[in-house]
């Protein structure tokens, strides 16, 4: 796979696009179940957080920033315990349209509209001036870019979308679980699968802290370059026109 294209996936994974003219959430909101999907609006910034190691302990008793996430009341939460409230979060999620902001690790930044409707579907669409856009139909992922004129599809098991789109998510199962780490401004999970095309990616899943709801990830894709993608204005669980998510080879720039 050419590093151009999958930096395209990762970016989606950022894709650049989970994720121009703006439109209103409200708008937005009103819109979901028309095709074209709406323009997003504009989304502040967001901030990038290092993770390193092995599985991390949450911190110790007492210990200034000590986690918030807790089993019961004054109980600390296990990693696993984490990792499995991780995959309740995400697994109670059907669909969600949502606006993202994409940085990439040279800086640029793009903004968009995020969809997904497990378990397969998904599509980041970007807002103006890019013409770069991701669609999953369910089991392929197109790359399109409609400038130039290209379209790039590989399978959803070979890209590191997988833990947004499986029927049923588990961290520790699609990947390996690589750092566990809870503080007052959230959680975040670090994992590695290798079974992306191009060799191993690295993700950083970043959850509020009541692990609740994802908020942003990170993805170091095998060639080493880093996108971060931050989500807000999420709706879930709501119904989206299944059109949104039809392969486009052939879709002209606007």
């Amino acid at each position: 796979m050419k590093a151009s294209v999958a930096r395209g996936i990762a970016l989606a994974l950022t894709a650049a696009a989970a994720f121009g003219s703006a439109a209103e959430a409200a708008s937005r909101s009103r819109l979901v179940n028309v095709v074209p999907p709406p323009r997003p609006a504009s989304l502040g910034g967001e901030q990038d957080v290092t993770t390193t190691g092995s599985i991390m302990p949450v911190a110790k008793p007492g210990a200034r920033g000590a986690p918030v996430v807790q089993a019961a009341a004054g109980e600390k939460l296990s990693d696993k315990q984490i990792v499995e409230k991780a995959n309740a979060a995400l697994n109670s999620v059907t669909s969600m349209a949502a606006d993202f902001t994409q940085v990439g690790g040279d800086g640029r930044r793009f903004t968009g509209v995020l969809y997904v409707q497990r378990p397969g579907k998904l599509r980041f669409e970007y807002a103006k001036p890019s013409t770069l856009e991701i669609v999953s139909d369910g089991s392929t992922v197109l790359v399109r870019d409609r400038k130039l004129n290209t379209s790039d599809p590989y399978p959803i098991s070979q890209t590191p979308l997988k833990f947004l789109l499986s029927s049923k998510i588990d961290l520790a199962r699609e990947a390996s679980v690589t750092a566990v780490v809870a503080d007052p401004d959230g959680v975040r999970i670090s994992i590695e699968d290798t079974s992306t095309l191009g060799g191993t990616s690295k993700i950083t899943l970043y959850f509020d802290p009541e692990i609740t709801g994802l908020k942003r990830w990170r993805v170091v894709d095998p060639q080493g370059f880093t996108t971060t993608v931050s989500l807000s204005d999420i709706e879930k669980n709501r119904t989206i026109d299944p059109r949104i998510f039809m392969l486009n080879y052939m879709r002209p720039v606007e």
